[in-house]
């Protein structure tokens, strides 16, 4: 038998151990040892594939737009992109220690049933997402269909046309699994590089060169209406990942090591958003040069271009780039999540298709009207998952010093119990991480809050948890039983996770061979 930290092998009959049906499906179980592929190169893939898109190219314009100037922007982005990294990596140790995904994970701090909160938290702002990109997909062929036909363009049922195509081109790459993701960015992240800086290029030529694209001074009459919307937008450009941030188990569980997923997140997220933003900021800056004005969507701006070979190769771009990010980042994990609340019935299948029909009914085209809106949402959704980060990492690392107990993470009655399943004292640190971070929207003079969200919701949500847990006997933190397994030889042991009442047995386990 093959033996692997905190794999299946702890929920087998072998070790006189049982998941329940309740809290268990083949999606959900920790990952095999045959299922940890993903290397170093597969995390910056990862990053590459999902940064290179259209949200990121209007998230870095949308900056411009706004007044900065460039050097502002990128540094904007860059450092959102580094605090964003802190909770990404502390999140993704758990998924590569354990194998388990984001709703198991947090049953930890939440409870076996409560975990369904923070989930269902996560997979509806993933289903907006989801929506999003569709919606942009679609616009994006649309646009290029109308320059290789002009006559389309008088024509409205292209647009949709081109909506539900995409739509459907998402479903059926769900319908293959998680396997066909990692292939997908395997191969399209350096081809989605070579084509970005083949786009830069080009804009630069029609600019005249870099000078006149970067020459433009910020905007902003004074340093307090810069720091005002530099601080909003760092929150966004912090929320714009907050998503991933929480899910990041999703992927990080089949990680060949902790460290193929630390350097490759190290790198290429930071980098590859960086890079991306420069692009997408020199070409809006271009765009003021060669066309008077700035335009912030790259929809627009390639349909000022009628050039077929042009637009072809920006629908390939185009097409690839936004069908890695929306699966990547918005259909694996609600999938998991939508699975989660009944894993007997919802296979990660399932719960993709139930996400893109979310997706398509919270109406997409309304959440993308301007740069305005576009920060507005990341801003306000930033301030319900910063708390579900902060007490994530507060409970793992600081309640039960990165120690878990696999095997109760699938069973009720357990160390993850609490009170019928529901941990109440991490839902009033939640309840309480969103009231502070969202109050400054319908209160003026609260706003500064609400700037801040998803620092604020962190923090104080953070902090009340391990306050509130403080004083609570720190359950679940039985050292993980395929780490006390040893080839030479089984002991009988009394498993101290479970408690010392009627539920605690002695059961069959290993003897101890290594911690980490």
């Amino acid at each position: 038998m093959s033996l692997y930290v905190e794999g299946p092998t702890s929920l087998t009959d072998s070790f006189g151990l049982r998941a329940e049906p309740q809290l268990y499906n083949a999606d959900l179980a920790p990952t095999t040892p045959e299922q940890r592929t993903w290397g170093t190169y597969n995390y910056i893939a990862l990053w590459f594939s999902m940064s290179m898109e259209v949200t990121t190219y209007m998230l870095a314009s949308s900056l411009i737009a706004g007044g900065m100037n460039w050097k502002q922007a990128v540094g904007t982005v860059l450092l959102g992109n580094l605090i964003v990294l802190i909770p990404m990596v502390l999140n993704a140790h758990a998924g590569t220690k354990y194998g388990i995904p984001f709703p198991v994970f947090v049953r930890a701090s939440f409870g076996v049933r409560g975990a369904n909160v923070p989930a269902l938290f996560r997979a509806f702002v993933a289903c907006g997402w989801f929506g999003i990109q569709s919606w942009i997909g679609g616009q994006s062929i649309c646009a290029m269909v109308n320059v290789l036909w002009p006559a389309t363009a008088a024509m409205p049922w292209v647009l949709w046309t081109c909506f539900i195509g995409f739509w459907l081109l998402n479903m059926y790459v769900v319908w293959r699994g998680v396997e066909s993701i990692r292939f997908l960015q395997s191969f399209s992240a350096p081809f989605l590089l070579t084509m970005s800086l083949v786009l830069l290029g080009f804009m630069t030529h029609k600019a005249g060169g870099f000078g006149p694209m970067l020459d433009a001074p910020s905007q902003f009459p004074s340093n307090s209406s810069f720091f005002h919307f530099f601080f909003l937008s760092l929150t966004g450009m912090v929320g714009y990942w907050a998503t991933l941030s929480l899910n990041i188990p999703d992927f990080t569980r089949y990680a060949k090591s902790q460290e193929s997923q630390i350097v490759g997140q190290a790198f290429g997220l930071p980098v590859a958003m960086t890079l991306y933003t420069f692009i997408g900021i020199a070409c809006t800056s271009a765009s003021t040069v060669v066309f008077g004005h700035p335009i912030w969507s790259p929809i627009t701006l390639l349909g000022q271009f009628h050039q077929p070979f042009i637009a072809f190769l920006a629908l390939i771009s185009i097409l690839i780039a936004t069908l890695n990010v929306n699966i990547g980042a918005n259909v694996v994990s609600p999938s998991n999540d939508f699975s989660h609340l009944a894993p007997r019935l919802i296979s990660f299948r399932t719960g993709g298709l139930i996400t893109g029909c979310i997706g398509l009914m919270m109406m997409p085209w309304k959440l993308m009207a301007s740069h305005v809106d576009y920060i507005q949402w990341l801003v306000s959704y930033s301030g319900l998952l910063g708390p579900v980060a902060g007490i994530m990492i507060a409970d793992y690392f600081f309640i039960r010093e990165t120690r878990l107990d696999t095997e109760s993470l699938y069973r009720r009655d357990g160390a993850y119990e609490y009170r019928k399943g529901v941990n109440w004292k991490a839902m009033i640190a939640l309840a309480a991480g969103m009231f502070v971070a969202l109050i400054g929207r319908p209160v003026p003079e609260l706003r500064f809050l609400y700037d801040y969200a998803w620092f604020v919701g962190f923090g104080v949500a953070a902090v009340l948890y391990v306050a509130l847990m403080g004083s609570s006997p720190r359950v679940g933190g039985a050292t993980p039983l395929a780490q006390r397994i040893k080839p030479n030889g089984l002991e009988k042991r009394l498993d101290t996770a479970l408690g010392t009442g009627a539920g605690a047995k002695a059961r069959t386990v290993a003897t101890p061979e290594c911690q980490s």
